[in-house]
Order: structure tokens, then sequence, then C-alpha cells
């Protein structure tokens, strides 16, 4: 089984790639729409990529945020963002496979624009079971010590129930017998 530090560094590193596709699939977009300003006009499917690269930017930051500071609201906000960009690659997927299908220069950039799209659903998918991973780990620690702590508080109240049943009067202790002294 995983550690923690090991989760929360493969989650961080996993956060930087998305981080990374989604800026490439922005710029791969951009330059995409550029280019069919000039040819044709622009269709459905050509600023895909960049609401896609947007969802992965989005879900990589949460990522990151989710590995400095793990706490549950957080780790529900970065599931959720993974979730996006899960449906937006596989929505940009869609769209950007219907232009490849009309003959123009287009065709490289469509096919780079896929395979973006092909690994940020990828990381999406894996954050979002490393994060599952995370959760599990986090719900795990705190239960022990949360368990610790109650340990420790049921021991502070026997040691309160033996101190009070000596009624204010000293106790003296002889092989193990308390014995109030006189």
């Amino acid at each position: 089984m995983c550690s923690s530090r090991k989760i929360l560094w493969s989650l961080l590193l996993l956060s930087l790639v998305e981080v990374g596709l989604g800026v490439a699939s922005i710029v791969l977009g951009a330059v995409g729409i550029s280019w069919v300003r000039g040819d044709h006009k622009p269709q459905q499917g050509d600023a895909s990529p960049v609401w896609s690269g947007l969802c992965f930017l989005v879900c990589g930051m949460c990522g990151v945020l989710c590995a400095r500071k793990r706490t549950g609201l957080i780790m529900i906000l970065f599931s959720a963002c993974c979730i996006c960009g899960l449906i937006g690659g596989i929505l940009n997927f869609q769209f950007v496979r219907a232009l490849t299908k009309r003959p123009d220069s287009m065709r490289s950039i469509h096919l780079a624009a896929m395979t973006l799209a092909c690994l940020g659903i990828s990381s999406c998918t894996l954050s979002t079971w490393l994060t599952c991973r995370l959760a599990s780990s986090e719900q795990q620690r705190m239960f022990l010590e949360r368990e610790h702590s109650l340990h420790h508080s049921h021991e502070m109240t026997e040691k309160e129930i033996l101190d009070n049943s000596s009624n204010g009067i000293p106790q003296i202790s002889y092989n193990g017998h308390t014995t109030a002294s006189p």
C-alpha cells in the first residue's frame, strides 16, 4: 500500500502535468483558431481545445492546492474539477474528431489536439483515483488520531477518578495498596 507521502507527490506531479497539458491545449487551440479564420468559416469544434485546456488548467491548479492543503472540501473541489476536465476532454475529442474528416491543412493540429485531449482525460481519471486514495488515507489518519486522543482522555479520566477517591485525604501506597494517611 502506498504511503500518504507517495500519494501526495504523485498527485502533485500529475497536477503539474495537467497544468502543462492545459496550457499546451490553450495555445494549440489559439493557433488553430487563428489559422481557421484565414482559410474558411469557423466551425463548432474549432475553439474546443481552448475550453478543454482551460478545464485541464483549472483542474491542475486545484490539484496543486489539494496536494498542499488536504482538507475534505478541497479534495471534493479537486474531484469535481477532475470530472469537469474529464467531460471537457471527451467533448473536445469528439468535436475535433469531427473536424478531422474535412480535408484541409489543419490535420496535424487536429491530431495534436486529440492527443492532448486523450492525455488530459487520462490524467483527470488518474487524479480522481489518487484523490480517492488520498481521502481514504487522510480518513484513516484522522481516525487513528481520534482513537489516540480518546485513549489519552480515558487515561486522564481514570487518573481523576483515583485522585478524587481520596476525598482530600493524602494517599500512601505500600506495595501497590493505597491507604489513607492518619
